[in-house]
């Protein structure tokens, strides 16, 4: 179900369509323009049918295209919660007080990799970039994993990229936080 609500529908349709959630909410996907007012208008009374059906979080995700619906949302107490560079996510807690709603990701993955050779030679590098260039300081090449990456893919990625030598992943030694 999506919230593609057009003006012709809207006289049909009073709600914004969404699917609810497995934690007691409902999320709004929104496809098709709509006229700002229209749209504050259908939010309002969503809003009151969703507190009426005991609803918690309402999530609305806004394709870059849609994003004169932005003002509306915020107007009727929504905030933003993430973005992608096609997508703004604003959400909502119904119930008041302190909401559940999950955090957006809030880190990055780095990865370190030990190589050794067949001699036991230990691989190191010097940075071309970064806080250590130009410092003269030895260290084991590094990076950050890309999104999605697996982070073995990611560490052997990186030798490669830093120094231009093929590696084999063979296992974790550390994590750290």
């Amino acid at each position: 179900m999506s919230a593609s609500v057009n003006s012709s529908s809207a006289t049909v349709n009073k709600f914004l369509n969404g699917i609810n959630d497995n934690y007691g909410g409902v999320v709004v996907q929104m496809n098709e323009p709509m006229d700002p007012q229209l749209f504050a208008s259908l939010l309002k009374s969503s809003i009151s049918h969703w507190r009426q059906q005991a609803k918690k979080g309402v999530w609305i995700k806004l394709p870059i295209e849609l994003a004169n619906l932005v003002e509306p949302a915020v107007k009727e107490g929504f905030w933003f919660h993430h973005a992608e560079p096609n997508y703004l996510m604003l959400v909502y807690w119904i119930p008041g007080g302190a909401n559940t709603l999950p955090a957006n990701a809030s880190h990055r993955v780095g990865v370190g990799a030990f190589v050794m050779n067949g001699k036991r030679e230990v691989l190191v590098v010097q940075e071309n970039s970064g806080r250590f260039r130009g410092t003269g300081i030895w260290k084991f090449p590094t990076g950050v994993v890309d999104e999605g990456e697996d982070i073995c893919v990611a560490a052997v990625r990186e030798v490669k990229e830093e120094t231009s030598i093929d590696t084999e992943f063979v296992e974790v030694l550390a994590f750290r936080q």
